[in-house]
């Protein structure tokens, strides 16, 4: 009885207690992050070794076993390691109890993967160390497609262009596309022009590497004006590749064109998105942490029409499984 009491005796008083509980509960309702789950901090590392080529065996051999061994004698507090290996990918989850400093371990697991990257076999990737948060699930879906671009145009865009455009969204996190074709510059070469001229594959190889790369130059002063100096050590074009040497012998020069073709084409494709049938190139939009999927979607969705204005002619930009909606 005694609130009651108190209420007649100051009633004022209740009536500002009241209008700032509804203020700040209508602050609160805008403000929350609106989501399905609340946030779940899962003191989880990966690390991501990559090795395009390498079979699964020589990856669990040569990386995966090493690296195992590497973290479990120098990361502290870790309650298990799993690792998965397949051609190309190997994929170590290491665990930590509850209440672990996640960045700490993050921090040892980053020095002691740049301190083994030396043992691993020449030419291995630096790994890629992710923290996992169950909260980065999917909420959008955008289709690329076209009927009169290729599929590496549509891989190249959503790569570079569509992801570019879409950065500065707090929360957001936006992987490689998925499906299209990965755009690369390829050597063609012919066995029968190869053994004709007693050219090997590492000769081509080793003639591409030593003639296309950037090496800085300094500047010149001619004059009052100083100049930037380039060297002629890439070639501008794909074409260009064509004319590269690759040895001299006795006066006479054999060039790439000899023993090869070079072209602008695409990696193998191991991935294919359709949308309606037709190929297309997949963007999953993923959320970060105790950010707002309906903020993240509503920002995406409204730069879609400035992203429609400037992508090439031909594209279709369609967004795909909204989670909002149901949010």
């Amino acid at each position: 009885m005694w609130i009651v009491s108190l209420a007649l005796r100051r009633p004022y008083t209740f009536v500002v207690a009241s209008i700032l509980v509804l203020i700040l509960g209508a602050l609160s309702a805008v403000r929350m992050p609106k989501d399905i789950f609340p946030e779940i901090d899962i003191p989880v590392i990966t690390q991501i070794w990559t090795y395009g080529g390498l079979s699964a065996q020589d990856m669990e051999r040569q990386i995966t076993t090493f690296a195992e061994f590497a973290i479990n004698n120098n990361v502290n507090d870790i309650r298990s390691i799993e690792s998965q290996t397949v051609a190309g990918l190997a994929t170590i989850r290491i665990s930590f109890p509850p209440g672990t400093n996640v960045d700490g371990a993050m921090a040892q697991v980053t020095a002691v993967s740049q301190t083994i990257l030396r043992r691993m076999p020449p030419g291995t990737n630096p790994p890629l160390i992710i923290r996992y948060n169950a909260a980065a699930v999917p909420i959008l879906q955008i289709a690329l497609s076209s009927d009169t671009l290729s599929e590496a145009a549509l891989e190249d865009y959503g790569r570079v262009g569509f992801r570019q455009r879409m950065g500065g969204i707090a929360g957001m996190t936006l992987p490689l596309p998925t499906g299209g074709k990965l755009r690369q510059i390829m050597v063609d070469l012919d066995p029968d022009l190869m053994r004709a001229h007693g050219v090997s594959a590492e000769e081509v190889a080793a003639a591409i590497n030593a003639q296309n790369f950037t090496l800085p130059a300094g500047s010149t002063r001619i004059g009052e004006t100083e100049l930037a100096v380039q060297l002629n050590s890439s070639p501008d074009s794909v074409a260009a590749i064509n004319d590269l040497p690759v040895r001299s012998d006795a006066g006479r020069t054999i060039f790439i064109r000899d023993v090869a073709h070079v072209r602008d084409g695409f990696a193998v494709q191991t991935q294919v998105a359709r949308q309606d049938g037709a190929r297309a190139a997949l963007l999953t939009v993923l959320k970060r942490g105790g950010a707002s999927t309906l903020e993240i979607v509503d920002q995406v969705l409204g730069r879609l029409p400035t992203l429609r204005s400037t992508a090439p002619p031909g594209m279709l930009i369609e967004p795909l499984a909204d989670q909002s909606r149901f949010v």
